[in-house]
């Protein structure tokens, strides 16, 4: 790595910290089925509970990315920290509630820390990415996979830990509190480092000009996405209210910059939706997918966690591929293969599944890093706004449509069954 000794700590503790995002996302996601009987959810409420934990990554993500650069770096990393040892608590204790018989308690304490587990995931994307960006400027593409090989990584470790633990059969909060080790070791990493200046601001691109690059357009999309989660997680008596807030951030957005934003992020904010629920979506649901096709064979789980190590290794060689194929040229072929990957999944059975999930996770390896590289290289002047709401929208359709929509087609797949 061609960096100091000061940015090489940087990079690997926000590598860690990226790891820890993972290990709050596998721990919920291994627990849904268990948490869905015990707390007596259906398909879709199990969804939604899903989606909890991944929306509000989108709206922090955003937010943060607002103002980050006037509260620094290393604030947001504290407010994810403490988020992580909150939600630890939260969900360690209702574990404890529910099990002495207030399930009501003990569910509300599991979606509210959902909440901010979300939101604290959020943070680490809001500081890391732009980080990294702007230590490898020359080769942002390239380091942001390499980055984001932390997130399968950490799948990976806590994945096999989770299936050890739950093969062990031991009680579900000691799954969830296994996120607080790495949180406290990355916070200990990143706490004593000078923190770079973002690259926009260094080269003086004013706030308004970061504000234009993302526009009418793509504070639009992001309001849509915003407004359609908030209405269906508060469902406020007057239906308005949360869509009139929509419109008025569109609207000062337009008054403010004159600008529609740049097209080019428009476009990969559209298609990001689709690809943002064929990786994380589809991941968010593998597990109760699996269970049928897997036949008592093996831990549907690890279906996951195998296309997880496929996408860490092959994350770490991204220089020479992106080099030979082009980001654009990599995203068309890595969406051939994801289609072709999911369509055989959907009939493949037995040992036949790890085939399939080979091409499946050969296919979402570069999608969501690539496309931050993406829209780092070609929209400088958005700095971390335009980075990160690249990512939040991709979340934002996760969290509202993509887990919530699965959930739902497994319920009609489960009344099917039954009445067919």
């Amino acid at each position: 790595m061609s960096a100091n000794s000061n940015e090489q700590k940087i990079f690997w503790g926000c590598f860690l910290a990226l790891i820890t995002t993972a290990f709050g996302f596998i721990a919920r996601l291994f627990l849904l089925g268990e948490w869905a009987e015990q707390f007596g959810l259906d398909p879709a409420q199990t969804g939604e509970l899903a989606g909890m934990g991944i929306w509000p990554f989108a709206i922090s993500i955003i937010g943060f990315s607002l103002f980050i650069d006037r509260i620094g770096y290393k604030t947001a990393m504290i407010a994810s920290f403490l988020g992580y040892m909150i939600w630890s608590i939260m969900g360690v204790s209702a574990f404890f509630v529910s099990r002495g018989g207030d399930l009501d308690t003990g569910y509300s304490l599991l979606y509210w820390g959902s909440l901010i587990l979300g939101l604290s995931n959020g943070s680490v994307e809001a500081y890391i990415n732009p980080v990294v960006a702007t230590m490898f400027s020359k080769d942002k593409t390239k380091w942001l996979n390499i980055l984001h090989a932390g997130w399968p990584g950490g799948l990976v470790i806590a994945g096999l830990i989770t299936i050890a633990l739950d093969g062990a059969e031991v009680d579900w909060w000691i799954r969830i509190a296994i996120i607080a080790p790495p949180a406290v070791i990355f916070f200990l990493m990143l706490v004593g480092q000078t923190f770079p200046e973002q690259e926009r601001v260094a080269s003086g691109v004013s706030y308004r000009e970061m504000l234009a690059e993302f526009g009418v357009l793509g504070t639009a999309i992001a309001s849509f996405l915003i407004v359609m989660q908030l209405n269906q997680t508060f469902q406020p008596e007057n239906t308005w209210v949360f869509p009139g807030l929509g419109i008025a951030a569109v609207v000062a957005m337009g008054i403010y910059t004159r600008s529609l934003g740049n097209p080019l992020l428009f476009f990969l904010a559209l298609i990001m939706i689709p690809l943002a629920t064929t990786e994380l979506g589809t991941d968010g649901w593998i597990e109760e997918i699996m269970k049928g096709a897997a036949a008592d064979k093996f831990n549907p789980g690890l279906v996951l966690v195998y296309t997880s190590a496929i996408m860490m290794v092959l994350r770490f060689f991204a220089g020479p591929i992106v080099h030979n194929l082009s980001p654009i040229g990599l995203l068309i072929l890595s969406s051939v293969l994801a289609i072709v990957g999911l369509y055989w999944l959907s009939f493949a059975a037995g040992m036949k599944i790890f085939a399939a999930a080979t091409v499946y996770a050969f296919g979402k390896t570069f999608f969501w890093p690539t496309m931050l590289g993406v829209a780092a290289e070609q929209t400088p002047k958005g700095g971390a706004l335009t980075l990160n709401a690249l990512g939040g929208i991709g979340m934002l359709a996760v969290g509202t449509l993509g887990t919530a929509y699965i959930g739902a087609l497994q319920a009609n797949k489960q009344v099917e069954a039954v009445v067919g």
